[in-house]
């Protein structure tokens, strides 16, 4: 039963799944549901949904910021996914693309989202050119998101 498992998760993870007719619910700017399966974009880390940034000593709820930049990306296309693991939370792991376009890509070349060193190193060049650009949260004084979340985790 195990072996059918790893199996099946096999191919899983060396699939791309194109949803043409499924309803995409964007949840916040790194994770989608599709149907009832559960993504997590590779790569990348968006701000927390309650996250706040500060623009022009203004707070920014940036996670919201960059829910709305993924939801109007989207803007009910087709969304096909390549999935590349499992994590610890069910969720599969997973560079979606929208019209042959990375959404990581775009997200963190837009400032939306950072380059998740710890996990991957492919979208850092983007990164670069958003905090260069001053584009998205390099445009204003943000927490990188592992940071805000470990410190809500501490509280």
């Amino acid at each position: 039963m195990k072996r059918l498992a790893s199996i099946a998760t096999f191919l899983l993870l060396f699939c791309f799944h194109s949803f043409a007719e499924e309803q995409v619910k964007v949840i916040d700017g790194d994770t989608i549901h599709i149907g009832k399966l559960k993504y997590r974009f590779s790569g990348i880390d968006a701000p927390e949904m309650k996250q706040l940034c500060n623009k022009d000593g203004k707070e920014v709820l940036c996670g919201v910021l960059a829910k709305n930049a993924l939801i109007e990306k989207i803007n009910n296309s087709p969304v096909t996914c390549k999935i590349e693991e499992v994590d610890r939370y069910k969720r599969l792991v997973a560079e979606c693309f929208v019209r042959e376009e990375s959404l990581s890509k775009f997200l963190v070349k837009n400032g939306y989202a950072v380059a998740y060193r710890r996990y991957s190193m492919k979208f850092v060049d983007d990164e670069n050119y958003a905090k260069e650009n001053k584009l998205g949260l390099w445009s204003m004084a943000f927490e990188y998101p592992w940071d805000y979340r470990a410190k809500a985790r501490a509280k």
